[in-house]
């Protein structure tokens, strides 16, 4: 039997409990990249997230000048949800934990 350090499992378990916390937001972001025309990617943040034209366009143009923006937040498990909804338009996305400096 291989034996443990029980505190290297307490590590272990606190570092999960940490990711999957539920009260931290997660965001989920588009990064610009040379493919996508600005006005898809207006689209698609329209479409997906039912924003205003003025706010997707908006948006988009924070992506295209700053080459990111955050379009998203939640739990972990809605951030995923995002960002492979928009893989499925074509666009680059990530998510990453709010908290983390963006």
């Amino acid at each position: 039997m291989v034996k443990v350090d029980e505190s290297v499992d307490a590590k272990i378990d606190e570092a999960l409990k940490e990711i999957f916390s539920s009260d931290k937001p997660w965001v989920t972001i588009v990064w610009d990249d040379p493919v996508n025309l600005m006005t898809y990617v207006t689209y698609v943040l329209m479409e997906l997230f039912g924003y205003t034209k003025e706010k997707a366009h908006h948006l988009m143009m924070k992506v295209h000048t700053e080459g990111k923006a955050v379009v998203s937040t939640g739990s972990r498990e809605e951030m995923e949800h995002d960002v492979a909804r928009l893989h499925e338009y074509g666009l680059w996305a990530t998510l990453q934990r709010g908290d983390q400096g963006l």
